[in-house]
């Protein structure tokens, strides 16, 4: 490298502080997070074979009928594809395996994030997800089962990627930025909104497989950039300025341990009301989210029969809705936190109801009016956009009562919530299976309005954004420290 293009990547890396490198980094990778995860839900549409019949060639494949079907690129070109013959229960299993590993990781990440550093967590969960992502055609083409394998060990790695992020931010950004910088986690749904149009349009000129191999080859790239410039601590990184560094340690103060807990105060924890509110709201909330996440494309295909290009681009609008509101949100609810207008408490609980109590009530009028493709596509992007408010709610408020155990109260939040992801797709499924009408489609959006207004109502009843007094536990003491002070000798002294 010349010394002139040696001295322009310098200029860049001076431009930008290690706030601002970790801010981009950590959305871009939520971005692909959500990307490696709902590219199957667009794929899947064109993968299964449709019920009506074709004038295709039928062979069999590992002992299953398989279709081979041919699609027109805009070039002339023929693209011939291998389609599966999955029913509907079928194709919601495969959608909804992923949660049967992505809930076995929760909270082992969080935790693993608190005591070895989110950076190391969130980045090799990220890295090997993406190398499954490019496995997940050949995959597909062996086996239904082994498809199920690999979706299984995705949602095993992704699992650890969310909790790991919290004790990143619990060393690196100080308590009254922390809103904006969890909105960079919504930047899934800006990935989603990516994601589902650029898949339609693979789909249609390069066959499905095209969506996982592009997906999982930037989400490489992603890995290297990750482990190249971001580092654990403030202290450890060797670019920091010391008016950044000092800024950092004196905003955080004695809230975050410099020396990471040994133990997690179970007991304390587990009766805390600040943090049941936490893991119930979220886990109501992201059931409603996981629904509209894995089904939409499914919906306005049965439903308000998009082609896979328009499904794809109509499916992107409430994603990226979602994100505006959560970048939004979160700049005014750091702003009033720091005008002193309201109270951290105050803020988490209006922001969570704001964020929670439209979509419900958003999904009720969809009951009525989701037959229509307007009305149907311009409720599902308000509900969704309302709902990124939780950047500014609840989803960062274990950085409030406990920042040296957020790992460990996000990944207990989100096993409840994965559990939520697998029970949607299997009630979607199970609603579905016989009867594919919208009076079907309509109980699934009374469910999900009612659970949309209970996890608001809970998180107002006990939610809190108070600081607890079992954040900094006491370390235990090893029994070599207790013999010495009960003036017991060793056993090796003399």
């Amino acid at each position: 490298m010349s010394n002139t293009e040696g001295g322009g990547i310098q200029r860049i890396r001076n431009a930008l502080s290690c706030r601002q490198v970790l801010n981009l980094l950590t959305m871009l990778g939520f971005m692909l997070n959500y990307a490696l995860r709902v590219n199957l839900t667009i794929a899947i549409v064109d993968m299964v074979r449709p019920n009506v019949t074709e004038t295709n060639s039928t062979s069999v494949v590992n002992g299953t009928n398989s279709t081979s079907s041919g699609s027109l690129s805009p070039d002339g070109v023929d693209v011939y594809e291998e389609r599966f013959p999955w029913d509907s229960y079928q194709t919601n299993f495969v959608l909804g395996c992923f949660f049967w590993g992505y809930i076995l990781t929760e909270l082992p990440g969080g935790r693993l994030a608190e005591l070895i550093g989110g950076r190391r967590v969130f980045g090799h969960s990220m890295l090997w997800a993406s190398l499954l992502t490019l496995i997940t055609p050949m995959a597909a083409h062996i086996n239904y089962v082994v498809l199920i394998i690999v979706r299984v060990v995705l949602g095993f790695m992704l699992g650890a990627s969310w909790p790991a992020i919290h004790p990143v931010a619990a060393v690196w950004i100080p308590p009254m930025e922390r809103s904006k910088f969890m909105s960079n986690m919504m930047a899934s749904s800006l990935g989603a909104a990516i994601t589902m149009p650029v898949c339609g349009y693979l789909i249609s000129v390069a066959g499905w497989a095209s969506v996982f191999y592009l997906t999982g080859a930037v989400g490489l790239l992603w890995s290297i950039c990750w482990f190249t410039f971001v580092y654990e601590t403030p202290a450890t990184h060797p670019r920091i300025t010391a008016e950044e560094r000092r800024e950092i340690e004196e905003a955080i103060g004695t809230s975050t341990s410099k020396k990471r807990p040994s133990h997690v105060p179970w007991g304390d924890l587990l009766c805390s009301p600040a943090v049941w509110a936490i893991i119930i709201c979220h886990g109501l909330a992201v059931f409603g989210f996981f629904t509209v996440v894995n089904q939409l494309p499914t919906f306005m295909s049965q439903i308000l029969h998009f082609k896979i290009k328009e499904n794809g681009l109509f499916s992107s609008l409430p994603y990226l809705g979602k994100y505006l509101m959560a970048v939004a949100s979160s700049y005014l609810a750091d702003y009033l936190r720091q005008k002193g207008t309201l109270g951290t408490t105050a803020t988490r609980k209006v922001f969570t109801a704001f964020a929670l109590v439209i979509p419900g009530l958003l999904m009720i009028v969809q009951v009525y009016l989701g037959y229509d493709a307007t009305w149907s596509v311009t409720i599902f992007s308000l509900a969704l956009f309302f709902h990124g408010a939780v950047t500014a709610g609840y989803l960062g408020n274990g950085l409030d009562i406990a920042p040296n155990f957020s790992g460990t109260i996000f990944g207990l939040a989100n096993t409840l919530s994965s559990f939520g992801g697998f029970l949607s797709t299997w009630m979607v499924g199970a609603l579905t299976y016989h009867d594919k009408s919208f009076h079907q489609w309509q109980i699934v959006f009374w469910i999900l309005a009612a659970t949309y207004i209970a996890g608001a109502l809970v998180f107002v009843a006990i939610g809190s954004g108070e600081l607890q007094p079992w954040n900094n536990p006491p370390e235990r003491k090893k029994i070599s420290d207790v013999t010495q002070e009960e003036g017991v000798p060793l056993k090796n002294e003399k």
